[in-house]
């Protein structure tokens, strides 16, 4: 792909000056093992390698947060990072703590939050962070007084600009008030489409940019899960507790993916490329985050980078869920 091609997709993050390619790499299951929300076992030589393919294949942004591994996903994206001449933009997260046992625990008070920043700003051997977000709005109570102190670190020019994640629209609301939102991250894919009816269309109106988190379903779009497989996922793998893993709910989801890679075929591409041009084509969606684990995985992702679906295969799709519904109904 030349990097004229590349100029053609790069798209602006809401208020802010990041021009950012369609596809960001997300660094979640690089923070390893031994924490609640992990995805089990990551060598951090394969993160390392992962991270230089994904910036040599054009990605130019990665998305971290400091309790992805309990700080570790930072140290391994801090590192891999070191001494590269051209460095992606840096994305990270504050609110979720962890206390020495490493159980974690929720906090949106301005002094913790500033803490945090600090923190993640050694962790990541960085002066400043392109993109600081709010990872969940919790505890709700403290939403003002967290939002107030991630503008002042953006004042302070310790962050370039601020977002939120995992926010609803009365929460939006809540935080423009007080200090304008670059952008938010929710979760969006095929199976997961909470946001359309009223997230989405309010960060469109408000110029918020949307960078989606899962949007292949944890994988599960890729088209290299497989009943036998998903049975047998690491025992702290915390898709075993999820429902898209487990039946009902597998069959029908494997049962999308060979449509996927019907569509995909058609072009000579991955089932979870077509999964992540299916979010893309979404206008209000600015950007899509693609969890990698080791450099192979970019082969069945980067695709998307550049390829869209036709009016006629988004109905395809369409009808697929309208299908199953009507089903599901009888």
């Amino acid at each position: 792909m030349g990097s004229g091609d590349q100029m053609m997709q790069i798209r602006k993050l809401g208020d802010s000056d990041l021009q950012i390619t369609p596809l960001g790499l997300g660094a979640w299951a690089m923070g390893g093992s031994g924490w609640q929300f992990s995805w089990g076992e990551q060598d951090d030589t394969d993160s390392t390698s992962a991270i230089r393919a994904a910036i040599d294949a054009g990605l130019n942004w990665i998305d971290t947060a400091a309790v992805y591994g309990l700080g570790h996903s930072e140290e391994v994206v801090g590192r891999a990072l070191k001494g590269l001449s051209k460095k992606p933009y840096i994305f990270t997260k504050c609110e979720r703590r962890w206390d020495q046992d490493r159980k974690i625990f929720s906090s949106l008070k301005a002094e913790s939050i500033r803490r945090e920043c600090e923190d993640s700003l050694r962790r990541l051997q960085v002066d400043v962070i392109d993109l600081y977000q709010v990872h969940w709005p919790e505890p709700d109570q403290d939403i003002e007084e967290g939002w107030t102190e991630m503008a002042r670190l953006k004042e302070q020019g310790k962050v370039r600009w601020i977002g939120v994640s995992n926010f609803n629209v009365q929460q939006l609301k809540r935080a423009q008030k007080i200090a304008p939102i670059t952008s938010l991250q929710p979760p969006y894919s095929l199976l997961v489409r909470k946001i359309e009816p009223e997230i989405l269309p309010f960060a469109k109106e408000n110029n918020i940019g949307v960078i989606v988190y899962s949007p292949m379903r944890a994988g599960l779009l890729a088209g290299k899960m497989t009943k036998e497989r998903a049975q047998n996922l690491a025992a702290e793998d915390w898709r075993r507790r999820d429902k898209d893993f487990q039946e009902p709910n597998l069959s029908r989801n494997l049962e999308l993916v060979e449509l996927l890679k019907n569509i995909g075929a058609r072009h000579g591409k991955a089932s979870g490329e077509v999964a992540l041009a299916w979010v893309l084509a979404n206008p209000a969606v600015t950007g899509a985050i693609v969890g990698l684990r080791r450099a192979d995985q970019l082969n069945g992702t980067i695709g998307a980078l550049d390829f869209r679906l036709s009016p006629e295969e988004l109905s395809e799709i369409e009808t697929f869920f309208t299908r199953q519904s009507a089903t599901a109904a009888v």
